[in-house]
């Protein structure tokens, strides 16, 4: 299992007070607008907005919430211009980060995420000083292993299988997320997680201590409204991820 996925298990395990999870919910909605706005409103002819529906579903966005936003977006095409904006940087133990945004406001975006790295001893990067580290993938969570899961992953073309205590985390390119995620629904298998997401090529394992540090930095970002997404290439071992789960 990735850091990438790690950190997700460890949110979803953690939980997310009501403030966290309007935030998150409010952030999911945002990617929807721009999504539709930029592609359509009809989810089967924009893979953005499929992906972005998917991925709020996933974190338990209700439905209501979606539909209103789509109608929102055919029903006033004058939402004010959206920039989609990707930093680079490095965190604490020269972890590498990539951080998305959605925001109508470059300069305050910049100077958000560049003040949150700084104060938790980061630092911004140059364009490209660490994109090269990521591979974008279409990746599924599930919490057991299943047989007849496995099956239906390899028949969409699953890339990688990564199996741990805390579940199994399935690979695609990013092309067959729809496909794969169709499958899946269509046989009774619901994800805990499903999204496109930049996955590291390699990684700097970390002990707990290290780890906290860099989560410390993670959830700075994250808190920042105009974030949407932080990609980092850190790995923690499965022993020192139980402990923090117990904690």
């Amino acid at each position: 299992m990735s850091g990438h996925s790690k950190w997700s298990t460890i949110k979803r395990k953690k939980g997310a007070n009501d403030a966290k999870r309007g935030k998150l919910f409010a952030k999911l909605i945002k990617a929807i607008e721009v999504a539709a706005k930029n592609g359509g409103t009809d989810p089967s002819a924009n893979a953005a907005l499929y992906q972005a529906i998917s991925k709020a579903k996933s974190n338990s966005v209700p439905n209501d919430n979606i539909e209103r936003a789509l109608k929102r977006i055919d029903g006033d095409s004058d939402t004010g211009e959206i920039y989609e904006l990707t930093y680079e940087g490095y965190g604490p133990h020269g972890v590498a980060i990539l951080i998305n945004c959605l925001t109508d406001n470059k300069n305050r975006t910049s100077s958000d995420v560049k003040a949150a790295l700084t104060r938790n001893n980061g630092s911004m990067g140059n364009p490209g000083s660490v994109a090269y580290l990521f591979e974008l993938k279409a990746i599924f969570q599930f919490e057991q292993y299943d047989d007849e899961l496995i099956e239906i992953a390899i028949i969409a073309n699953c890339l990688d299988i990564q199996e741990s205590n805390n579940g199994i985390t399935l690979e695609f390119e990013p092309n067959n997320f729809k496909s794969a995620y169709e499958k899946f629904k269509d046989n009774g298998y619901n994800p805990l997680n499903a999204e496109v997401a930049y996955i590291p090529s390699s990684s700097i394992n970390l002990d707990a201590t290290k780890f906290s540090q860099i989560s410390k930095l993670i959830e700075s970002l994250e808190d920042l409204d105009d974030v949407q997404d932080v990609y980092t290439n850190f790995d923690i071992e499965e022993k020192e991820l139980e402990s923090l789960l117990s904690e």
